[in-house]
């Protein structure tokens, strides 16, 4: 049985989907309302995850995968340790829907994604006809974010554990 999964950050990349998700197709594409995009850190790096945020928007792309999809994200996203799920409302060109997205842990804290994880957010904000300006300011907050939480002159930004 399908059903509706909700990307925002490297799962927007067609490609890179098609290959971890060979079923998936795109349902739609739209907004998630009063959330925004920000980085968190892992053993591995720091990714993409979304945090309510009253009155921004993060660009989705609506999948529609099969259990053996959602079977291989789980594995990609860490879940249950590192991402856990939630079930949201987005706002498409189809109206309102309601699907499964991946968060990350609020105890994982802020840190710099590599820049090969920033190009492969970014072609999928372009493929997908999405505007940069919410992913370049996603990635200024963040090092602001880094800025304020470890010290002004910092060169590398820490990956939390937990």
């Amino acid at each position: 049985m399908s059903k509706l999964y909700i990307a925002y950050g490297s799962n927007l990349h067609i490609e890179q989907m098609a290959r971890r998700c060979p079923t998936a197709s795109v349902y739609a594409r739209g907004v998630l309302k009063d959330y925004r995009l920000v980085y968190r850190g892992s053993k591995t790096g720091s990714y993409a995850s979304v945090e309510p945020c009253e009155g921004s928007s993060v660009p989705i792309v609506v999948w529609e995968i099969q259990p053996e999809d959602e079977e291989r994200l789980d594995r990609y996203e860490g879940y249950p340790t590192f991402y856990y799920k939630n079930t949201v409302e987005v706002k498409t060109g189809r109206g309102i829907l309601e699907g499964m997205i991946y968060i990350i842990s609020p105890k994982a804290l802020p840190g710099r994604p590599s820049q090969y994880y920033i190009d492969v957010v970014r072609t999928g904000y372009i493929e997908n006809g999405f505007d940069l300006d919410v992913f370049n300011r996603s990635l200024r907050y963040n090092a602001e974010e880094c800025r304020t939480l470890y010290g002004q002159y910092t060169t590398r930004y820490r990956s939390s554990r937990f």
